[in-house]
């Protein structure tokens, strides 16, 4: 094995840790917009900003993985099925947590209620990479994958 891909199969475990810090900093942005407590209008046409921004992230970064990613994991490793299993029904639930969200950003829904499901979102969403980390990167340092990286954890 060469040097260089030596160094693409590590990355992949720190091309999802990059992911997740960046989805951590967009959510962070998207519960900042909430918290100012600016004017209705400004705050809400901040938070269909950033939620747009993040939700499109964190649901394109799942799709990959459940896509491309996961698919590359169960062929090398069918042991860790039931560790996708789970990781797989998360990406449903937070898909389901940011279709509500959506719902009340777009309804302007008051500042309480919208940091109710950014806290929901913000809680889920950190339990999975948590446990994502732990069950997966060191699989990641040695699974050979032929894909860019926006086709396995989504756009960067």
């Amino acid at each position: 094995m060469t040097e260089r891909e030596t160094t693409r199969l590590i990355a992949w475990s720190l091309e999802l840790r990059q992911v997740h810090t960046r989805l951590r900093a967009a959510l962070d942005l998207a519960r900042g917009a909430v918290a100012e407590g600016r004017s209705a209008e400004t705050a809400t046409r901040d938070l269909l900003l950033y939620c747009h921004g993040f939700c499109a992230a964190l649901d394109g970064h799942h799709r990959s993985e459940d896509d491309t990613l996961f698919p590359a994991i169960r062929a090398a490793h069918p042991e860790l099925e039931p560790v996708l299993r789970r990781l797989t029904q998360d990406h449903s639930m937070i898909a389901y947590l940011l279709g509500g969200l959506q719902a009340a950003v777009e309804r302007a829904a008051p500042a309480a209620e919208l940091d109710r499901h950014l806290e929901g979102v913000a809680a889920i969403m950190e339990n999975h990479f948590r446990y994502e980390e732990r069950q997966l990167l060191t699989v990641l340092e040695t699974l050979s994958l032929d894909a860019t990286p926006e086709a396995v954890l989504g756009p960067l």
